[in-house]
């Protein structure tokens, strides 16, 4: 066990933490569950007392600074981060600036209990406590995690997420249910960029570092002269080698990182109760995709090497305005276009390192992508109180469009040379539409002086089609086309109890329902029961349902917060997307497929922690720990006790930043990660075979460092990432793909070793 975990000893009884938790929203009941189980109850109000003897006794640091409010925008209505009843990461404007260089997935492991999938340069897709895609290939898309930039939706093409002038990320856990549905059955991700205001502001940032890292960035703001708008324009170009190195080309940027970022914002102050924000956003990763090894290293050996490119245009358009003294309506309107090219060399080798043997594949995938989300919310005033009651309504749409052309291209002759009869030539061409309309509603009251109940209501119909068509130049026949179309009736809400108490302390108790949409096997198509039973004539996949119940607290001290919750998340048909190599020595035929399996439960821990230990040094801590397990699955049992895949028993993090008077400043970041299952059971269709002793990743920690200066308008920083070069992996797949034999094996992609630089920035505004 790693020396971080012995401090939270995996043995600790959960009735002692859901009791600890209990006592800070009903003490009178902690008290008497205490009594019924004596053990586990005196250990958790022994833990409680400490706590409120903490809350109501002399501070330490009295006298410092307060932490500053946090105001959360992700929720129906403004709250602070002490409001907001569920677990949440509020990562500000500084921490992103020390904490990342260029990208979200660099910021994940401050977040407990969330994990990402390097399915390709960037990560595309996230788990939030266990749940979530890992890849998508073959069309059909159906998010669990919720990804919004400036009220555009981006789930699951998570690229977009480059951080240059963002100024807050929101990341909120357990199923959104009433305020985003069925995008967000695991929890969302909201990303905000700097906004504009009136005060002109110009910075320009430069970086260089190891790796043939460069970027430049121009950031540009403040009052457009003879108008009532504000504006902000925001340009970054990154580039970076991509830290792998291909022997039989002889280079080393066949993975390389080639990002822009474009963001426009304008806002308008219409009036006195009118208020407009228009973003429009553009992101163009022209990345390449040469990132896995026959011997799992840094040295690869591709000779048609891949690539991972997307560009997304994007806008949002957000008007606020009063309707009269008793309400606030908001129109929010988004939409999106990305063309995404992903392609790799299958075989990950070349001609002179499979001799002589004749192995050469490669796949390529053009998306086409559109959506467009449109929200109407009406929300009450304190004049527009019905009863008491604080109320929200509203409706929304969104409309996703997507085609999918992929190219199987190759050849495998043992030994060679080949007949040209022996080649593959396919094209699969597909295309996928879904329409979620949805109504919501939310009520809330002071049930007492210091409580409010709460109650989020969401009804949402979704209706999606698919259908696909082949061409495969050498087969004797022509699979048939795949269609399916489906309509689910969904619904989901939450309940919560918010409790103020003295000295700073609130706490909640929370039940919420979240819902995911069906889904479709575009990869089963063409293989019946008989071929894999119970499985092959599966095309559709029903819905998902999670339950989630969580008790939390926030403690707010003059220097110090710390912010906790204990969940349970039952899920009921829960969606499984498992592998299957459809024919040995045909990369091209590594396929996902989704199937339900009956019942599984995720439930754990989240703790955050800042303490302004003196005025020049701030200390944090992050730690999420993670039990999950498929508990019925009649289908495949042998996955029953499984955990979910990308589900790591813990995450933690340690920070510390110190600042002087003359603007010297260091932020060190430790993170750790246990191991975790890469996917679930691999499936021999030949053989109707699952082989469920499926590989795991190795624990890791990994160690970041920014030291520098700020003088006046300039800030010089040293930095380096992962600066003990720890070799880890953010993505595992357990197939053949060494011939002739071409058995299993696993395969990972390592996550970027030691990166170091600098980055020089001027900043002019006003007060200059």
């Amino acid at each position: 066990m790693p020396p971080l975990l012995r401090l939270f000893p995996r043995f600790l009884p959960w009735p002692a933490l859901m009791l600890a938790a209990a006592q800070a929203i009903a003490p009178d009941r902690a008290q008497a569950a205490a009594r019924a189980e004596p053990a586990a109850g005196r250990a958790a109000v022994a833990s409680v007392a400490f706590a409120q003897a903490v809350a109501a006794g002399a501070d330490p640091a009295a006298g410092g600074p307060r932490p500053p409010e946090v105001t959360v925008t992700a929720s129906l209505r403004p709250e602070t981060l002490a409001e907001v009843p569920a677990s949440i990461t509020v990562l500000d404007r500084d921490t992103l600036e020390l904490a990342s260089l260029q990208h979200f997935e660099e910021l994940t492991q401050l977040v407990p209990n969330l994990n990402w999938s390097g399915e390709g340069s960037r990560a595309r897709y996230f788990q939030l406590r266990g749940i979530g895609e890992l890849e998508q290939y073959e069309g059909a898309p159906n998010p669990s995690v919720g990804f919004i930039v400036d009220d555009i939706d981006v789930s699951a093409i998570g690229g977009a997420a480059t951080l240059f002038d963002v100024d807050r990320v929101e990341v909120l856990r357990g199923p959104q249910g009433t305020r985003y549905g069925a995008n967000a059955l695991a929890g969302l991700v909201y990303v905000r960029s700097a906004a504009p205001t009136g005060q002109p502001e110009l910075r320009f940032e430069a970086t260089g570092g190891s790796d043939d890292t460069a970027a430049l960035g121009l950031v540009a703001g403040g009052a457009l002269p003879g108008t009532a708008l504000t504006g902000r324009l925001a340009v970054q170009q990154y580039r970076s080698d991509g830290f792998r190195n291909n022997a039989f080309l002889g280079r080393d940027d066949t993975n390389d990182r080639d990002e822009l970022t474009l963001r426009g914002k304008l806002h308008w102050d219409a009036g006195e109760a009118t208020a407009v924000d228009l973003t429009v956003l553009h992101v163009d990763l022209d990345n390449g995709y040469d990132a896995f090894a026959i011997d799992n290293g840094f040295t690869v050996y591709s000779d048609k090497p891949g690539q991972d490119a997307q560009r997304t245009t994007a806008a949002s358009l957000r008007v606020t305005t009063a309707v009269g003294d008793a309400a606030e309506l908001t129109s929010i309107t988004g939409a999106a276009r990305s063309d995404i090219d992903f392609g790799f060399d299958a075989d990950w080798g070349n001609d002179d390192f499979w001799a002589p043997i004749v192995y050469d594949f490669t796949q390529a995938f053009a998306r086409e992508r559109a959506t467009f989300n449109q929200e109407f919310r009406l929300a009450s005033r304190p004049e527009g109180r019905v009863a008491g009651f604080d109320w929200t309504v509203g409706a929304w749409w969104l409309s996703l469009d997507e085609d999918n052309d992929r190219q199987d291209r190759g050849r495998y002759c043992d030994p060679g040379p080949c007949d040209p009869d022996s080649a593959l030539d396919r094209d699969v061409q597909s295309r996928y539409r879904a329409d979620n309309v949805a109504l919501f509603g939310e009520l809330s009251r002071a049930i007492a002086a210091a409580t409010t109940l709460t109650l989020g209501l969401r009804l949402e119909n979704r209706y999606a089609d698919y259908e696909d068509s082949t061409v495969d130049r050498l087969a004797p026949e022509t699979p048939p086309p795949a269609s399916f179309d489906a309509t689910d009736r969904l619904w989901g809400g939450e309940l919560t109890l918010r409790h103020d108490f003295s000295q700073g302390l609130t706490g909640y108790a929370r039940i919420a329902r979240g819902y995911k949409a069906g889904n479709f096997n575009p990869s089963l198509a063409g293989f019946s029961d008989a071929d894999f039973p119970g499985i092959g004539g599966r095309l559709q996949v029903d819905p998902e349902y999670l339950y989630n119940y969580e008790l939390g607290a926030d403690l707010t001290r003059d220097r110090w917060r710390v912010r906790a919750s204990v969940f349970h998340q039952q899920r009921y048909d829960l969606q499984v997307r498992t592998p299957a190599q459809l024919v040995p020595g045909d990369p091209t035929t590594f396929v996902f497929f989704t199937d339900n399996a009956e019942r599984g439960y995720s439930r754990g821990v989240e703790l955050e922690g800042t303490w302004q230990a003196t005025d020049r040094l701030q200390l944090g801590a992050a730690l999420g720990l993670l039990d999950t397990e498929v508990t019925q699955y009649s289908t495949q049992p042998e996955l029953e006790g499984r955990d979910f895949a990308h589900a790591p028993p813990y995450t933690a993090a340690l920070n510390a930043s110190w600042r002087s008077e003359q603007g010297w400043f260091v932020r060190v970041d430790a993170t750790a990660k246990d191991r975790f299952y890469f996917d679930y059971c691999t499936v021999d269709f030949g053989t109707e075979a699952a082989n469920c002793d499926f590989p795991r990743s190795k624990a890791s920690q990994v160690v970041d460092a920014r030291v520098g200066r700020e003088r006046g308008p300039w800030r010089v920083e040293l930095w380096a990432r992962n600066v003990f070069d720890e070799t880890y992996a953010v993505r595992g797949f357990f197939f053949g793909n060494e011939p002739p034999d071409f058995a299993n094996e696993t395969y990972v992609r390592l996550g970027d070793p030691r990166h170091v630089g600098v980055t020089v920035s001027y900043r002019f505004t006003g007060d200059n």
